[in-house]
């Protein structure tokens, strides 16, 4: 017990959850919520601090489910540009550690752009 009680001593005098909670909640999901306007791939975005997931889809107006292998497919892409990210079913969890920086944040962001706006193309 007594090592939780130190681990959230410490979490909260270094600023961990407010980190995660203005980094979230500020650059984080803006750059999300811009994502989501300008890939139609991104059926939805939703989340909050620093957990967040983008739904994909196939057709954005009848917002298809994107099949698991693309799924895996656009994993395979943001891995190779050097963003690990968590996927389940068609939905990529967007989940940095809780000290993420606003820089951190925005190169992920920039990496998630270019992978959507190659695979789109790509499908064209």
């Amino acid at each position: 017990m007594a090592a939780i009680v130190a681990t959230l001593d410490a979490m909260e005098e270094e600023g961990i959850v407010e980190n995660a909670d203005n980094v979230g909640n500020g650059p984080l999901a803006e750059g999300l919520k811009r994502l989501a306007e300008c890939h139609p791939i991104i059926g939805d975005w939703r989340g909050v601090g620093v957990f967040h997931a983008l739904e994909l889809v196939s057709d954005p107006v009848r917002k298809t489910p994107l099949p698991g292998t693309e799924v895996l497919k656009l994993k395979q892409l943001l891995m190779e540009q050097g963003l690990l990210v968590f996927t389940v079913e068609n939905r990529i969890h967007v989940v940095p550690p809780c000290i993420v920086t606003p820089e951190e944040v925005e190169e992920g962001l920039a990496i998630l752009a270019r992978v959507f706006e190659g695979y789109t193309a790509s499908l064209q």
